[in-house]
């Protein structure tokens, strides 16, 4: 699949990117509460959220586009006419953070890498499969032991019972129940393959 292919309204996506030279995304915890308040504004009208998680030099999401149908319900009638396509939607989350991290660290250009990475999930053992590869990446990289110990990951919501976004109750139904999701998540995998297919 080309990278630059737009993203299809009612299909899941695996998009993930890395800063620009292997440069820092996220140098300190603000940058990681900020990304996800510009995330907020700027995916959850377009986008469900099934997986996420933020590294200092990359940063991993699992999420299903919105059909049209779905985006227009998030709208008032006065608002049609502005509504975008999904990839304009990830280009300005992340053009608004790189005008951030410029600006309060008086840096200039360009951020990440261009164009950003989009991966087609198909599969529910595809979707299931990069859950929880994007949860074990803090651990891959040296981060933690256990996706339980990292704070910049969707893995903490999914065990949580506080209100979120994220599509919790979907998530666990990927495993079968709460306790599937535990255990899938208490042994590390081997992600080589995965990786290779991702061009990681």
């Amino acid at each position: 699949m080309q990278a630059t292919e737009r993203l299809e309204f009612g299909k899941y996506y695996h998009i993930y990117n890395r800063g620009i030279n292997s440069e820092n995304l996220f140098k300190e915890n603000r940058n990681h509460l900020y990304f996800l308040t510009l995330y907020n504004k700027h995916i959850n009208p377009i986008a469900e959220t099934f997986a996420w998680c933020l590294l200092k030099n990359h940063f991993h999401l699992l999420v299903r586009i919105k059909t049209f149908e779905e985006i227009l319900q998030n709208h008032h009638e006065h608002e049609i006419k502005r509504i975008i396509a999904p990839h304009q939607s990830f280009g300005n989350l992340f053009n608004a953070y790189t005008k951030a991290i410029n600006k309060g660290y008086n840096r200039h250009g360009a951020l990440f890498e261009r164009p950003f990475k989009r991966k087609l999930i198909d599969s529910k053992t595809y979707l299931q499969s990069v859950i929880k590869y994007i949860h074990y990446n803090p651990v891959n990289h040296g981060f933690c032991q256990h996706p339980i110990e990292y704070p910049w990951s969707s893995y903490l919501t999914c065990l949580s019972e506080k209100p979120t976004k994220l599509k919790r109750e979907k998530v666990i139904s990927i495993f079968e129940n709460i306790e599937g999701l535990k255990i899938s998540h208490t042994k590390n995998e081997n992600f080589d393959s995965l990786e290779e297919f991702l061009n990681l």
